[in-house]
């Protein structure tokens, strides 16, 4: 059976829907490339083989994400995993899922959880994700996960480097590498990870 890889792209959260119709207005698309951009998520299927069943779902209203109406359609893909899941997540939906698995109990064995570039949102932070923030402890996300990898670049200047300073020290445990010319982690190759993946499945 192959091994299921559950992967949750980013978003943008605001606090109000004002805020979101602004940011709308002021976005600046400087070709029409920006529609038919591709990332590592759109060939991981691809680059991992038959021996991984790739899953991504599309999560709600991404360009105004909910933490709840995330949550709510996360919990329906859930009956579907199977014990041994990996699961990924890149920016915001690297939050997201420390937040879940920070605050709920996952019903089956996760063989690995790997943040990429995952925002951390807490009392001292300067840009405050609305209902995405951080429960003050995330040990309950580290005991029910066999491993743990987190990812950051050092010139990422949408989640400043502090953010994944602050993950090591949430999770001790988590295996933490730092690149230096990554930033936002928006290309089309990730060999790294499809490396440590393959590693972590014995595949």
């Amino acid at each position: 059976m192959p091994t299921q890889v559950v992967v949750i792209h980013g978003g943008d959260p605001f606090e109000t829907y004002q805020d979101y119709l602004t940011y709308l207005k002021n976005y600046r698309v400087e070709s029409i490339d920006y529609f038919k951009r591709k990332d590592w998520k759109s060939s991981l299927q691809e680059k991992l083989g038959d021996n991984f069943d790739v899953i991504a779902p599309q999560m709600p209203n991404k360009k105004n994400a909910r933490y709840l109406e995330w949550k709510i359609w996360f919990d329906k893909l859930i009956p579907f995993l199977n014990d041994g899941v990996i699961l990924i997540g890149h920016s915001l939906g690297g939050i997201f899922l420390a937040k879940y698995l920070a605050e709920n109990v996952f019903p089956k064995k996760i063989s690995g959880v790997f943040l990429v570039a995952a925002p951390f949102d807490d009392s001292e932070s300067d840009y405050p994700l609305v209902d995405f923030a951080l429960p003050e402890s995330l040990e309950k996300f580290s005991n029910q996960v066999l491993k743990i990898f987190i990812y950051a670049s050092k010139d990422d200047k949408v989640v400043p480097f502090s953010d994944f300073e602050k993950y090591k020290r949430a999770l001790p445990t988590a295996t933490a590498t730092v690149f230096k010319d990554r930033q936002h982690f928006g290309q089309l190759e990730f060999p790294e990870l499809i490396k440590q993946i393959e590693v972590l499945s014995n595949k």
